[in-house]
């Protein structure tokens, strides 16, 4: 007898309440095995693919792609056990006579549910994933019907099933037949092998634009189509104009915009200036977080700001020296970074965050620096863990890391979280200076601006130096001006000095 189980959206932690359906992986009717990957969901924090705790057949889905759905709320329903087992055209699908279907055991539990876990969300573990699932694939023209499969892994390469014509296909089905070709509206075609993407935003930009990535060779490890790969591809059709490339690392945290032209993070159209036309763009996911963490932050912390301009010809003439030494490079945000970590030890003040039921000051052991990153999906703030224990080679390497994360979409809520202090480079966008908003709940942010040559006095003489203007934004309750003052003074003092790092190294 067949047991139809509910699965909910789990909890994906880091407090969040909901999430938005962003494409279902799977159909009403498809076999699925236990630890198969059913839908992508965007929270606040980042792209996720939820695995599905039970193996069966899909009996309801719950929630259109769009739509938002709270912590608990029903996702989809399985019929497991041997009655569930799809029966006439569908049973192609099926194992055969095993008496299972999905994973699914004669006893209605999944199959090797004893066997440890596999993917764990917040809530619920589930067993070691089975290799591959199986669908039957209708084809158009009075053709037989092919079953296909397609790897079940949580990278979540399986695409979402769009009916047209009688006919439907996983984006990222693999035929498994014995023909080496299959037939399509009476014509032969070779059969195509799974798509090497892991990128859930690089397969909705493909999709988006219409773009075959069966067709397009990748230039990652192993032929991995990555992101340049698709706009490269979109650029050679002309339509690059609608697929911009990300833009860079750093961004202003008061302006809350998506890029330097004031584009908007969320999806939807725009209507143009002057038109007349009125358009509303949804609050919700990253560009949602950012609005209510701003709102709070204004709302709850009394802020200040102070700023100076620093003569960073030194800086830059160190790193130049360090990046002829050997490799790695040395990123100029990690030096900055190191600065930071170094004024920071002097200055504990600002590394902490204000307990207003307990009406105390905390300050932090550890700096969890959090660098502002503006990505296609709005401004995200990863945060390097530990980061007065790393070196700027270790810094380097950890900012590359997230910083591509963040361009993948791939970023955990467990990266996204936990900051005591941010540094905030607006000056990649051609800006001076800046007055950010907080990251709440931390007390201080850090800006810099862009480097420029100007008119300087160096040595009594006037000459040009390369000058950029750094801001500090701070909680007036964990510390007064003077404070404030003297750590952004040492970090203008280290900038255009940058020996006085070794007397803390």
């Amino acid at each position: 007898m067949a047991q139809v189980l509910e699965f909910r959206l789990p909890d994906l932690g880091e407090g969040l309440t909901e999430a938005e359906i962003v494409r279902w992986l799977v159909e009403v009717g498809d076999v699925v095995a236990v630890d198969q990957p059913v839908v992508e969901v965007e929270t606040a924090k980042a792209m996720v693919e939820v695995p599905c705790p039970y193996g069966g057949v899909v009996t309801a889905r719950f929630g259109e792609e769009g739509a938002e759905l709270p912590v608990g709320a029903p996702l989809l329903t399985v019929a497991v056990g041997e009655s569930a087992a799809p029966s006439g055209p569908a049973a192609a699908g099926g194992t055969g006579g095993t008496g299972t279907a999905g994973g699914i055991d004669g006893t209605g539990a999944p199959a090797g549910a004893g066997d440890g876990s596999g993917n764990v969300l917040v809530g619920y573990g589930t067993a070691e994933p089975p290799a591959r699932r199986r669908r039957v694939r209708p084809v158009t023209g009075g053709g037989p019907a092919v079953t296909t499969a397609a790897p079940a892994t949580a990278s979540g390469a399986l695409g979402t099933s769009e009916t047209s014509g009688g006919s439907w296909a996983s984006e990222d089905s693999v035929p498994v037949v014995d023909e080496s070709s299959v037939a399509v509206d009476g014509a032969s075609r070779p059969v195509d092998g799974p798509v090497p993407v892991i990128s859930p935003l690089v397969r909705r930009l493909a999709r988006e634009h219409g773009l075959d990535l069966r067709r397009l060779p990748g230039s990652g490890p192993d032929g991995l189509i990555l992101r340049a790969d698709v706009e490269e591809a979109l650029r050679r059709t002309g339509e690059a104009a609608s697929a911009g490339p990300a833009s860079p690392v750093g961004s202003s945290l008061a302006s809350g915009a998506s890029g330097p032209a004031g584009t908007s993070g969320a999806s939807g159209p725009s209507g143009p200036a002057g038109t007349g036309a009125e358009t509303r763009v949804p609050l919700k996911g990253v560009r949602g977080a950012v609005a209510d963490k701003l709102s709070r932050s204004r709302r709850e912390i009394p802020d200040a700001t102070c700023w100076v301009d620093a003569d960073a010809t030194e800086l830059l003439r160190a790193r130049a020296a360090m990046n002829a030494a050997g490799t790695p490079k040395i990123s100029l945000l990690a030096l900055l970074a190191r600065i930071c970590t170094a004024a920071l030890a002097r200055h504990p003040e600002l590394n902490s965050r204000v307990d207003t039921e307990a009406r105390e000051i905390v300050r932090l052991g550890h700096v969890h620096l959090g660098f502002a990153a503006q990505t296609d999906r709005g401004l995200v703030v990863p945060v390097v863990r530990d980061a007065h224990a790393r070196d700027a080679e270790a810094l380097t390497a950890e900012f590359a890391r997230l910083t591509e994360a963040a361009r993948t979409g791939t970023l955990t809520p467990g990266e996204l979280t936990g900051g005591t202090f941010t540094l905030n480079n607006y000056g990649v966008f051609g800006v001076d200076g800046s007055t950010p908003i907080i990251n709440h709940p931390e007390a201080a942010m850090l800006g810099v601006g862009r480097i420029v040559p100007r008119p300087w006095v160096h040595e009594g003489e006037l000459a040009v130096r390369q000058v950029v203007q750094l801001s500090l934004t701070f909680d007036h309750r964990v510390c007064d001006g003077g404070t404030a003052g003297g750590f952004l003074r040492y970090v203008a003092d280290c900038v255009e000095q940058p020996a006085v790092l070794l007397r803390t190294l």
